[in-house]
């Protein structure tokens, strides 16, 4: 697994990922604005993404025109379980 994000600066949003081996996302997290509002944080694992959104449906590798900054696991953890919970407050189980 490797870890990184990438800003896209026309929505003012960070996108955060984790990728397995073959470069196709796992997890990922998108924050938007300037106070990193989460409004996403969709497992590969998780087929409903009603709460939690979807995540990239192509691998990295054929992905044109983004650059990586990279994250520790720690820092992506992080970022993952408040992005979670935020979206998660509101939920009904």
């Amino acid at each position: 697994m490797r870890w990184f994000r990438s800003y896209w600066d026309e929505e003012d949003t960070w996108f955060c990922f984790e990728v397995d081996g073959d470069e196709w996302v796992r997890r990922q997290v998108e924050l938007e604005g300037p106070d990193r509002r989460p409004v996403a944080a969709a497992s590969a694992d998780e087929e409903d993404g009603a709460t939690y959104g979807f995540t990239a449906e192509s691998p990295v590798t054929e992905w044109e025109g983004h650059d990586e900054e990279p994250l520790t696991a720690e820092e992506f953890e992080e970022i993952w379980a408040e992005a979670r919970r935020r979206l998660g407050a509101g939920r009904i189980s």
